[in-house]
């Protein structure tokens, strides 16, 4: 029996990591000869794990905090999405060239496919990482089907300012966010996030400026009432965090960050196996964070 080909996730900590059962759950499922680990690696560990990783010939990796930023300087090539976004979030061989890229911001853009996004703005909520694979994403979409501008808005009225001039986006006072009437919200700060501020949210929907007029005059001129104002929150733990139940109480549609957490991880594992992750991934998901019928299988083909 031939042994099994070694994947992982790194980070620090990785107590809460679902990669694992998401990935092990995909061999298992195609009958793959493969087992996907966890190494939780201290930052200045880092250049010995990347030396490890060339060693043993780790075929995929998948990178999280605090590594992404870092692990560029270390490889042999990364891709232009991910020098642009300013991580790497997965590692992967070229011939024998140990590379680098970045699943999110596909995995951002996955459930949006189809929605029309060109009809008005959006509102990202957040400066760090995750925010710039949301900016990369949006902006990388072709004219009339990425939002005509892309506001960005952070607490402190300061940190957004670098993402903004790095991706062409809209900086926003924090204070003025819900005067914007944006068709698309995206929460990318840690507000709501099972143990740091579960009970938080950064958005008021009840003070929201309605996005959707229908006047030739609104923001998003007559073919306005088409659209149906969206809610994303990158955050998946818990499943549906205040930020997402205010907003579906307000009449948006909602997707939930766990829909970008299995779209970057099908993108990681389609680029390792040339293979979509079979639905038993999305089941065994779905069950470990206790999700129902109202959350269907994310579209990330």
């Amino acid at each position: 029996m031939e042994d099994p080909v070694l994947y992982g996730v790194t980070g620090w900590p990785l107590a809460q990591s679902l990669s694992p059962l998401l990935h092990n759950t995909g061999f298992h499922a195609l009958g793959l000869p493969a087992v996907y680990c966890r190494w939780e690696v201290p930052p200045p560990r880092l250049p010995a794990f990347v030396e490890s990783v060339r060693l043993l010939h780790i075929r995929g990796c998948s990178v999280t905090i605090p590594h992404k930023a870092a692990l560029a300087p270390l490889l042999d090539a990364v891709t232009p999405l991910a020098r642009q976004v300013g991580a790497v979030n997965t590692l992967y061989w070229q011939g024998d060239a140990l590379c680098g890229e970045n699943t999110d911001a596909a995995g951002f853009l996955a459930p949006l496919a189809g929605l029309p996004l060109g009809q008005g703005d959006a509102l990202l909520l957040g400066a760090g990482g995750a925010a710039r694979a949301v900016a990369a994403g949006l902006t990388s979409l072709p004219e009339g089907q990425r939002p005509r501008r892309v506001y960005v808005a952070t607490p402190s009225d300061r940190s957004h300012r670098a993402l903004a001039e790095a991706f062409g986006l809209v900086p926003l006072q924090w204070a003025e966010r819900h005067d914007l009437p944006a068709l698309l919200v995206v929460n990318a700060t840690p507000l709501g996030m099972r143990g740091k501020a579960e009970a938080e949210t950064p958005y008021d929907f009840a003070l929201a400026a309605a996005p959707l007029s229908g006047q030739k005059s609104g923001f998003y001129g007559e073919k306005a009432a088409q659209a149906t104002p969206l809610a994303y929150d990158l955050v998946y733990n818990p499943l549906e965090t205040r930020f997402l139940r205010e907003a579906r109480l307000a009449g948006r549609r909602c997707v939930s960050g766990l829909e970008m957490f299995y779209c970057q991880g099908d993108a990681q594992f389609r680029l390792w196996t040339g293979r979509a992750l079979p639905s038993a991934a999305r089941r065994a998901l779905d069950a470990a964070l206790g999700a129902d019928a109202r959350h269907k299988e994310a579209p990330c083909a």
